[in-house]
């Protein structure tokens, strides 16, 4: 990762409460393509008596490593919001085992950018599950002024 992109990957696994519960952290980011890793952890786990980590954990890795893609594709940071995300499961996530996504933001607009991607435990060719995700570019230039 070259210099601004460390600071953002940083950023991403850390600025939110949320991310930094899940342990997020960003393997890669480069030219719109993000990589991104959550390690096992037991509190994670949809179902105690299989070790599964929990759907929500999937949807949130996908939709802010497309997040990250986005950011890359842009070049700096401007805030971003998800305006479509679908997520595919493909099957469980393998206990034990560390989950990883790799998102391509493919093609950008004035105010939209377009995503897909995939999580996956070791090997990206056995998914997880599969997605495709639009954001909203430039949100803070649609809030009112003065307002939140």
């Amino acid at each position: 990762m070259g210099a601004l992109d460390g600071i953002i990957g940083k950023l991403f696994g850390s600025i939110s409460p949320h991310t930094r519960s899940l342990g997020f952290e960003v393997v890669s980011m480069k030219d719109g393509v993000a990589v991104a890793k959550i390690p096992y952890s037991a509190e994670l786990v949809g179902d105690p008596l299989s070790g599964v980590l929990h759907g929500g954990v999937v949807t949130s890795m996908l939709d802010t490593t497309g997040g990250v893609a986005v950011i890359s594709a842009v070049g700096l940071p401007t805030p971003i919001a998800t305006l479509d995300l679908r997520i595919d499961y493909l099957r469980p996530s393998k206990p034990g085992e560390d989950l990883f996504a790799r998102v391509e933001c493919y093609k950008k607009t004035h105010n939209v950018a377009f995503t897909r991607g995939v999580a996956y435990n070791g090997d990206e060719a056995d998914p997880v599950a599969s997605m495709a995700a639009t954001y909203m570019l430039r949100t803070q230039a649609f809030r009112a002024p003065g307002g939140g």
